[in-house]
């Protein structure tokens, strides 16, 4: 794909503005100073992308060990900093909880796969040998997100380093002092493992034109971003490798079979999960008529507090929706929070906002990405799945259920067609907190990669040797 200067501007303009609609967050950082070149952190985009490029030769030319041992730096230093860069994050951008933030970190140090993911295959016949190897692209530009900056940054290290690949990070601006962090703790676990310098870098002012720089950088070979669909489209139409992490509007299905006082609390405990910034968590409730009352019932005995009055339902929409959108100045914010706003006073003892709702309406239909979760009764498990897909809308992300149905488990998993599906947990249980399987900030439903790893940021290639090497 040839693509000129303008189209790369118009392609990195529509990225940074689809991770503003998406992180709902505006672009006010201000200047951050610091040391030319110092933990990674340039004035420049194109001498980040150099310095990165020297640092991956090096990476490139050692063993597999120091690559390791990299990682095993990386894991600690971010376990101990872990409750700052979380407390940085909720000060930063105003949204999510500390608490929270620091346990997302925990997880991604603890369960974010190593070189252990790079797993080799081989054929082995009459004709020889042949070696199927995982292998680096080279560098690569990650543009992350306000909603787990630091998260995010240090996931997608891992993985990266961990498949022999530099790192160059195109942080929102709005939470850039919170990446700027990160990349400076990472450089200097880097640097105590014995690593090259310069191997995680990013740039003092994050901006579209950096951005830009980033990305038409020949230097760079692949891109990987996270945001809503718009993101997804522009990088893959960059002209390079793309992993696209798009946005998702995760139902949960609630049948009659379902434990209802089990479903009730992990519904509440995983939409309200940060807050429900995490693109994977519960952005509203679909239930089968029957039970639906109980579930209410059993939903405010776990935090969760029911508007019923019109008229309080109508300004909480004219609050939390401004003009088709989620209202910033909602993202993120704790219930007691929101609920101030219409007078009412409750503790943080209420984690989430509930109201009924029909399938059209916009607090169902909007990714909100904050504690506000509509409630929309069906007939029967049936009809509910047409409506979870309906408003899941084809993005194929994240959905739950709560059945003990095999039959509609299983239809529910097949007609959803989303990268994680969650039956009988909360939310967060599909990138292993509290659930099996390893961790990512990354989900690549879009571009397919899925759940992406180490493995997702390299090359297959392939070895043969005719006639040799086989002992069959």
């Amino acid at each position: 794909m040839n693509l000129d200067a303008n189209n790369l501007n118009n392609i990195v303009s529509l990225i940074m503005k689809e991770l503003d609609k998406n992180n709902n967050i505006d672009d006010t950082g201000q200047g951050c100073g610091g040391e030319e070149g110092k933990n990674g952190i340039f004035s420049s985009m194109d001498t980040a992308v150099s310095k990165a490029k020297e640092a991956q030769v090096t990476l490139f030319a050692s063993k597999l060990e120091l690559r390791e041992r990299i990682i095993k730096a990386i894991r600690e230093d971010i376990r101990e900093a872990a409750a700052e860069l979380a407390e940085m994050a909720v000060e930063e951008t105003g949204m999510g909880r500390v608490d929270d933030k620091t346990l997302k970190h925990y997880v991604t140090v603890d369960k974010t796969p190593g070189v252990e993911d790079l797993r080799a295959f081989a054929y082995s016949g009459d004709n020889g040998l042949t070696v199927m190897e995982l292998s680096p692209y080279g560098v690569i530009g990650s543009i992350t997100p306000s909603t787990n900056p630091s998260e995010t940054i240090v996931c997608n290290a891992i993985g990266m380093i961990a498949a022999g690949n530099s790192v160059v990070f195109a942080p929102h601006p709005g939470a850039k002092k919170t990446s700027l962090r990160a990349v400076e703790i990472l450089n200097k676990a880097v640097a105590r493992a014995g690593g090259p310098n310069n191997l995680v870098v990013t740039i003092f002012e994050p901006s579209i034109e950096n951005t830009n720089k980033m990305v038409k950088n020949p230097d760079i070979k692949m891109v990987v971003a996270t945001g809503g669909p718009g993101v997804v489209k522009s990088v893959m139409s960059s002209g390079k490798k793309a992993i696209g992490a798009g946005a998702g509007n995760p139902p949960v299905l609630v049948d009659e079979t379902a434990d209802i006082e089990k479903a009730a609390k992990d519904i509440v405990n995983g939409c309200s999960f940060d807050n429900n910034l995490p693109c994977i968590t519960e952005k509203e409730v679909v239930a089968v008529d029957s039970i639906t009352d109980y579930l209410i019932f059993e939903m405010q005995k776990n935090g969760a507090y029911l508007i019923q009055d019109s008229k309080t339902i109508k300004k909480l929409c004219e609050m939390v929706i401004n003009d088709g959108s989620p209202n910033r100045a909602c993202v993120g914010k704790n219930a007691s929070y929101i609920l101030k706003d219409l007078g009412i006073d409750v503790g943080d003892e209420i984690k989430v906002i509930i109201v009924e709702t029909d399938a059209g309406h916009p607090l169902a239909v909007l990714e909100m990405l904050m504690p506000v979760l509509p409630i929309v009764r069906v007939k029967d498990a049936l009809e509910g799945i047409k409506v979870c897909k309906k408003l899941e809308d084809g993005l194929r992300h994240t959905a739950m259920i709560h059945s003990k149905n095999i039959d509609i488990l299983t239809k529910y998993a097949r007609d959803m067609e989303t990268t994680i599906l969650v039956k009988n947990g909360p939310s967060y249980s599909g990138i292993g907190v509290g659930g099996e399987g390893y961790t990512t900030f990354t989900i690549a439903g879009p571009t397919g990669e899925g759940l992406t790893s180490a493995k997702s940021f390299a090359r297959n290639r392939r070895c043969a040797l005719v006639g040799g090497l086989s002992i069959k």
